[in-house]
């Protein structure tokens, strides 16, 4: 296989330090150009790698943005979110593919080359991997999973439990048990001391250009 030039495009910077750690191990198949936390692709790649950890999904504006940019290459969506209709209404909205968060690194790898030769566009993970810990995201060291953390960065950039759920996708009642469970792990018991928590360890979008690690 060759090569190809990726970009990762995502808020937090800890989420793309760790997709681009996870890719390294993949150097002679990717090669990371960019890390973008404000969208704006601006060396040409032959993939965007889009991650929606705690930002607007697949069939939003900044995914259009992206598919519009001819030096972003194809934009694919990296998400736990696999409803038909916003699968489908991401790939019309310009995403060249759809991959679950849940692929092993090698099956992400792997389908990024089948996106980037037209072999296919949707990639979901079996049963048996729904769940994941490549990468990083705020929380990890306090314990909390990538869906609790998603569900706290949310709550942190101030949204209400409704907004959530229609955000991720997920039932009202699973919102408030991903909360639940953020507040044990982290020591607080209502959603303003939460908010003050993750003010205070990253859970506030950066919005920031980094450079890929030498």
């Amino acid at each position: 296989m060759e090569s190809l030039r990726v970009a990762l495009v995502d808020d937090y910077e800890i989420v793309l330090r760790g997709l681009e750690m996870m890719l390294r191990s993949y150097g002679d198949f990717v090669e990371v150009i960019e890390l973008d936390l404000n969208r704006n692709v601006d060396t040409p790649v032959h993939l965007t790698l889009y991650d929606t950890f705690a930002a607007t999904p697949g069939d939003g504006p900044e995914v259009h943005e992206l598919a519009s940019n001819p030096l972003a290459g194809k934009v694919v969506v990296y998400s736990w979110d696999f409803d038909e209709a916003r699968v489908q209404a991401a790939l019309a909205n310009g995403a060249a593919g759809y991959l679950s968060k849940g692929l092993p690194a090698a099956h992400l790898v792997r389908a990024l080359h089948d996106i980037h030769r037209g072999e296919g566009q949707i990639f979901q993970a079996s049963g048996g991997q729904s769940k994941s810990t490549l990468g990083d995201w705020p929380g990890r060291e306090e314990g909390l999973t990538q869906r609790e953390a998603e569900v706290l960065a949310l709550i942190t950039q101030g949204l209400g439990n409704a907004e959530i759920a229609d955000r991720t996708r997920l039932s009202m009642n699973t919102v408030k048990t991903f909360i639940r469970s953020c507040y044990r792990r982290i020591g607080v018991t209502d959603r303003s001391n939460a908010i003050l928590w993750g003010l205070d360890h990253g859970f506030f979008p950066d919005h920031k250009r980094v450079r890929p690690r030498p």
